[in-house]
């Protein structure tokens, strides 16, 4: 290589991760033309091929993958030389693209988000608020905050606790259905269901029966998929719902909702910080785990 271009060792890096030069070029905001050049000139320098191209796919040579693995530490010493002598939390410069579930960041992480961004004026934040799980790697997320059971997917993990679940109905709802006190008094009364994509098999009422989590049948005449809606068909007496106190516990202080049978909730659901690897993170990235998890701190168990 003639001369070391970081900026073609990060636009392969992408491409790489992503497999795919359309999905590249979308996040690194670059033309897709300019991406597969980049690339050409990069094999050109070195003197091998990087990626088998077809119509349909793009994957790495041999070469490519020996090649991508000293790219990113390459990458990743770059960086870190750049604040070598910025011994001052605000040399941490760059940007980060994060997903957290809807509740947390409306409630938790942005009404908190303005004192990290004093401490490191120089970082930007992409901030994806959704009840989908996204695809971290292909849609680019540096980090992503995950509640529930994680699967196998050959990314990291780094579990922070576990969020408590609380039942709550509407004034209104429990005026016309009455209070229920026991498991046999929750066959007359309605639930709220929540699924991930419509068609999937709600869960029921879950609860501990003094040896393990069960879950009973009940009725409900409307289905969701998403925190929003959840919460607002609770508010307006549509069912009972089994949810995280974030963001309702204000609701009950102002008379808005009623918690309900606090012997019968449901398991605790874990949550996981989960990234692509451990191997030369960037420290804005380690910096902003560790505030996150900071900041979570005080709602979970």
């Amino acid at each position: 290589m003639r001369r070391m271009d970081l900026d073609l060792l990060r636009i392969y890096v992408k491409v790489a991760a992503l497999s795919s030069f359309t999905a590249a070029a979308g996040q690194l905001g670059l033309p897709k033309a300019r991406v597969s050049t980049s690339v050409q000139r990069l094999e050109a320098d070195i003197g091998v091929r990087l990626l088998h191209r077809t119509t349909r796919t793009v994957r790495m040579t041999p070469d490519g993958e020996q090649f991508l693995e000293r790219a990113e530490a390459l990458l990743a010493e770059a960086e870190e030389l750049q604040t070598l002598f910025q011994k001052a939390p605000t040399s941490l410069r760059g940007r980060l693209r994060v997903d957290l579930p809807t509740g947390f960041a409306r409630h938790v992480v942005i009404p908190r988000l303005p004192e990290f961004l004093a401490a490191h004026p120089l970082l930007e934040i992409e901030l994806s608020s959704t009840d989908r799980r996204v695809d971290l790697v292909h849609e680019g997320f540096d980090c992503v905050l995950r509640i529930g059971r994680l699967h196998d997917s050959g990314l990291v993990a780094r579990p922070l606790g576990e969020l408590p679940l609380v039942n709550f109905a509407s004034p209104a709802y429990l005026k016309r259905h009455g209070v229920p006190l026991t498991l046999d008094h929750l066959r007359s009364h309605r639930l709220v269901r929540y699924v991930q994509t419509l068609g999937a098999t709600p869960s029921g009422w879950e609860y501990h029966d003094g040896e393990r989590y069960c879950t009973l049948d009940m009725p409900g005449v409307i289905t969701v998929t998403h925190t929003d809606a959840y919460e607002a068909a609770c508010l307006a007496g549509l069912g009972m719902i089994q949810a995280p106190a974030i963001g309702l516990r204000q609701m009950v202080d102002a008379g808005q909702l009623v918690e309900v049978m606090p012997g019968f909730t449901g398991e605790p659901m874990p949550v996981s910080l989960v990234y692509a690897s451990r191997r030369n993170m960037p420290k804005r990235l380690q910096a902003f785990m560790d505030w996150l998890a900071g900041v979570t701190t005080a709602f979970l168990r």
